[in-house]
């Protein structure tokens, strides 16, 4: 059985900064894309940064600059930067493979990022 299981989450200043973990266990496949989405209170879930096996990456218009994402084997990490008010959610692992019928998601059970004064 996949699991995701998302650590790092918190209170944080504006202009302070988060690291985000994810581990993922139980597979006997490699995940071909990992990343972060995120969901604010009545908003929807819209996606943060992810990263293919290739290492290559793609961020949300919103986050460029300030969030870095990586991967070590089956981890991700999400290093936040310089984080504002507007970056308060909560935070989802995503990984997941493509095949031929299309995508196959799975997804961590979140973690609360709030970013206050």
């Amino acid at each position: 059985q996949v699991q995701l299981v998302e650590s790092g989450g918190g209170l944080v200043q504006p202009g302070g900064s988060l690291r985000l973990s994810c581990a993922a266990s139980g597979m006997d496949f490699w995940f071909q894309y990992m990343g972060w989405y995120r969901q604010a209170p009545g908003k929807q879930r819209e996606l943060v940064a992810d990263i293919m096996s290739n290492g290559s990456t793609n961020f949300a218009d919103s986050v460029k600059g300030r969030f870095t994402i990586s991967r070590a084997a089956d981890k991700v990490y999400l290093q936040m930067n310089s984080v504002k008010p507007e970056d308060t959610a909560v935070y989802y692992c995503n990984a997941g493979f493509i095949s031929s019928k299309g995508r196959n998601d799975y997804w961590g059970k979140g973690t609360q990022v709030t970013v206050s004064s």
